[in-house]
């Protein structure tokens, strides 16, 4: 596995350049420095289900350039720590930190590895958003998430429906499933130089690698490390144009069109660590 891993830092290393200087909505780093904002930044539906973060200590894990880290320690929380596999990441997440004037801490690993490199124990561990697609063992991060957690502390997850990645995400108009919704421990492979928060730029590397997971197996590996489910929530929403056809809607957020069927398009978690 670590060489589709290292394919996929190589990938992510260009797109926190990118990103990071990108005046996508999303990310707007000059914005966000003038004008630093707390969860009421986030997108509405992580922002209606998180709710307060308030004196917590906060795990944020493949926070990317770590917007939201900063984000959640603003909002409140005693301390909050990003992790990302990226170091080009990383140092734009500390560069981001010192100029909004927010302590957090930054550090930079392999999630498998995060045991050995963070210590200490969380209220809130975080994950949302074009995350666990870029890793292999789900059962594995499942184990993770709960070794972080104090007893009682709560896990939040957030991130596009597994339904929605057996799509052709360039396709120009509704269409059939072309990628398996079940996982398989061989990842799927994509190729492409273009970055999707800014269409002129070009990537060196266009090779990287996705698995999916079913909704089932996320849960499921989840309960076996010991966390016990408080809700399952599934929307026809989610954070990105995920698909060339979905329409811009309240909170940040894009849809199908009025008239399509409803599909689920992202899904949240929230659970917490049996005492």
């Amino acid at each position: 596995m670590d060489r589709f891993l290292e394919a996929n830092r190589r990938k992510w290393n260009e797109l926190a350049e990118v990103n990071f200087s990108s005046s996508n909505s999303d990310y707007d780093v000059g914005s966000f420095i003038e004008a630093p904002d707390g969860i009421e930044g986030l997108h509405k539906t992580e922002r209606e289900e998180l709710g307060s973060v308030e004196g917590l200590d906060i795990l944020h894990l493949q926070c990317h350039f770590g917007k939201d880290t900063i984000r959640l320690k603003r909002s409140g929380a005693r301390s909050a720590t990003g992790l990302d596999f990226s170091p080009v990441a990383i140092e734009n997440a500390r560069a981001l930190a010192g100029a909004t004037g927010t302590d957090v801490t930054f550090v930079q690993g392999n999630l498998y590895d995060a045991p050995k490199l963070i210590d200490g124990k969380f209220d809130l561990v975080y994950v949302t958003w074009g995350t666990i697609c870029w890793l292999p063992d789900i059962e594995e991060w499942a184990r993770i998430v709960a070794h972080f957690l104090k007893p009682g502390g709560r896990f939040y997850f957030l991130d596009q429906h597994p339904v929605a990645l057996s799509f052709d995400d360039l396709a120009p108009a509704p269409h059939a499933p072309v990628y398996d919704y079940f996982h398989k421990p061989e990842p799927i492979t994509f190729d492409g130089s273009e970055a999707y928060a800014d269409e002129t730029a070009v990537l060196k590397t266009e090779r990287s690698y996705e698995w999916t997971h079913p909704v089932g197996e996320v849960v499921t590996a989840l309960i076996e490390a010991g966390l016990g489910i408080e809700y399952l929530h599934e929307f026809d929403t989610v954070a990105w144009k995920a698909f060339a056809y979905l329409v811009p809607c309240e909170g940040g957020l894009f849809r199908l069109p009025e008239g399509m069927p409803r599909l689920p398009l992202s899904y949240s978690i929230s659970a917490r660590k049996q005492d």
